[in-house]
């Protein structure tokens, strides 16, 4: 599970010789937009992040380094977290949006967790990515609902829709943790 490849990537643990693909891809402004965390600005706060992943990986999560086979070099993440919203993730730098790189690479991760006994992932996107939303469609996650959370550390007002996809079979199973964490909660129609 240290390891996956597909047609196009390799997935693998990030290691201290990724410090600045790592920084390269969480410093820039754009990528960041959605992401729960400011742009990193320089190396010793990549320095720090590739600590971050350390420590998460040591409580039972899955954090990737989403690298080209033709060079293995950083250039996105994808992440899974041990709690119980067992919550998808993925960022991937701005040369490579738009090519099915998320996509190929959340498939992967859904196929390697697929022989744990984590029986669902869930996943949120600001109703301002779209594109996002677009990813989790295309692997298979179902939407669920939608709720406005006060974004923390960012602390901005955000629509999240939440998606899921439940491995073991139960398509009525839905983690309401969001729904019943925040008062403004609703179901949208979702073309």
């Amino acid at each position: 599970m240290d390891y996956i490849e597909t047609e196009r990537l390799i997935l693998r643990h990030f290691t201290e010789k990724d410090v600045n693909a790592l920084f390269t891809i969480l410093n820039d402004k754009d990528v960041n937009v959605f992401l729960p965390m400011f742009p990193l600005k320089d190396i010793e706060e990549a320095k720090e992040y590739l600590l971050y992943i350390e420590n998460y990986i040591r409580q039972k999560g899955f954090y990737y380094a989403i690298c080209l086979k033709e060079d293995n070099i950083p250039i996105g993440c994808i992440h899974v977290s041990a709690d119980d919203s067992h919550d998808l993730g993925y960022s991937i730098s701005r040369n490579f949006w738009h090519k099915g790189i998320c996509t190929e690479a959340c498939r992967a991760v859904i196929d390697m967790l697929k022989q744990t006994d984590i029986p669902y992932i869930t996943a949120t996107h600001d109703v301002n990515n779209p594109r996002s939303g677009k990813v989790m469609q295309a692997i298979g996650m179902v939407y669920k609902y939608s709720y406005e959370e006060l974004w923390q550390p960012k602390n901005i007002l955000v629509t999240f829709r939440m998606y899921q996809l439940n491995f073991e079979g139960d398509e009525n199973r839905v983690y309401r943790k969001y729904w019943n964490k925040y008062s403004t909660h609703f179901i949208e129609e979702i073309p």
